[in-house]
């Protein structure tokens, strides 16, 4: 756990510098926009007279806003990316502690009153991570899709039409729209 703080306070430290560069780029854009309106101005008291340097500022500070406004949707984008997926690696890894509580659950022997606990502690699990985005992806009786799918197997089948998928091997996941583990599949031929 240490070492995924150690990680997270690394990438927090390297968003703080890039901050502090774009924080400088916007004093520039600014200081670009003060000589612009004074141009502005003093073009204003010249009424029908334009010059080329008029021109070269004005354009020059509209390619600048233009730019300016592109940052801001990027580094938007980017935040809203880092806050959607900062816990893919954690989910990804509990993934593995799913599919054992699962092997578990099927093959279950024992006192029915600690399976029906069991079988509690993992919907509650399973709850906890998909409030944080996590899904399923739903393959079986499916068109295979290689973007979700990962065939291992195929099979002849007279359930199922051809490239639909017969068995799922292994559960896939998506975190927040994003497949973080494609199904492990069997397909019919």
């Amino acid at each position: 756990m240490n070492k995924d703080q150690t990680a997270t306070e690394k990438e927090v430290a390297e968003d703080l510098e890039t901050q502090d560069t774009d924080t400088e780029t916007v004093e520039e854009t600014e200081n670009i926009e003060a000589e612009c309106e004074e141009t502005e101005k003093i073009a204003a008291d010249k009424p029908g007279e334009t010059t080329t340097e008029d021109e070269e500022l004005n354009t020059k500070y509209m390619r600048l806003m233009a730019d300016f406004q592109n940052y801001k949707r990027r580094t938007e984008k980017e935040k809203s990316d880092i806050y959607a997926y900062a816990n893919e690696k954690i989910v990804s890894e509990l993934l593995d502690v799913i599919d054992n509580f699962e092997r578990a659950l099927t093959h279950g022997q024992g006192d029915e009153g600690f399976i029906q606990g069991m079988n509690n502690i993992f919907k509650i699990f399973k709850g906890v991570l998909e409030k944080s985005g996590l899904e399923e992806i739903d393959a079986l009786g499916n068109e295979f899709d290689p973007n979700f799918h990962n065939a291992v197997m195929t099979e002849e089948s007279s359930e199922y039409e051809s490239g639909c998928i017969t068995q799922v091997l292994q559960t896939g996941y998506k975190l927040n729209g994003k497949v973080i583990r494609p199904s492990m599949v069997k397909v019919a031929n």
